[in-house]
């Protein structure tokens, strides 16, 4: 009988203990997780488990695991914020799979992705020809976002209104107010081009935290604060 409730003790502990540390990782990891995020989870379910039902493992010493497999994604999690490179790393970067209606084959061959799981999640978005898509990018987080190309994409005011422009994919060039050179060499511009477009328009670099530029040159920025 002793057992029992010091089991029961032990699990209703754990229960609360876990709750708050769910509150404090974030609503990130209630949504989409990544690599590391999904072997913490499986990690820190796993010690929990054994906490509550083997009596032989110390409390503190249980909880200080679970403690210390908490702190780790925290500390990755206020690194990857800032620093781009570090969080590519950690989380990893999207992948485009098409491209104009166009499959590219080595992409899917690096991410290990067959045509059958390709055609499978583009039947899941009710799309059943790929020469309908614009462009599909695996995310990093394994979802599959899809842009149909204009004539296939539902009827909006706009298209009643004026002739429908040309989808094209967006280039994020700003990120966490820092120019990411790599996008700028898939646009063909330069750092220099970068810094005349802000003075234009009065801006400097340290107040942008994200900026944009579609197929036709057009700037959009999201501001810190």
């Amino acid at each position: 009988m002793t057992e029992l409730i010091t089991t029961i003790i032990r699990s209703v502990l754990i229960i609360v203990s876990l709750f708050f540390i769910t509150k404090l990782l974030g609503k990130k990891q209630l949504s989409k997780l990544s690599f590391f995020e999904y072997i913490v989870g499986i990690t820190v379910g796993d010690i929990a488990g054994s906490i509550s039902l083997d009596s032989a493992i110390k409390m503190v010493d249980g909880v200080t695991s679970i403690v210390i497999w908490t702190c780790i994604p925290l500390i990755i999690s206020h690194l990857s914020l800032k620093n781009k490179r570090f969080r590519d790393f950690v989380e990893g970067t999207p992948t485009v799979f098409i491209k104009d209606g166009n499959i590219i084959e080595k992409h899917l061959k690096k991410e290990k992705y067959s045509m059958d799981e390709l055609l499978e999640q583009l039947r899941i978005k009710a799309i059943f020809r790929v020469e309908d898509v614009e462009f599909a990018t695996l995310e990093a987080n394994g979802e599959l976002s899809v842009l149909l190309k204009k004539a296939k994409q539902p009827l909006v005011v706009e298209d009643m209104i004026d002739l429908p422009p040309v989808e094209k994919e967006l280039y994020t060039i700003i990120m966490d107010g820092k120019i990411d050179k790599r996008t700028l060499e898939k646009c063909n511009l330069t750092e220099k081009w970068v810094y005349s477009a802000l003075k234009k328009r009065g801006l400097n670099i340290s107040d942008i935290f994200l900026a944009q530029i579609d197929h036709l040159g057009e700037l959009t920025f999201d501001f810190y604060d």
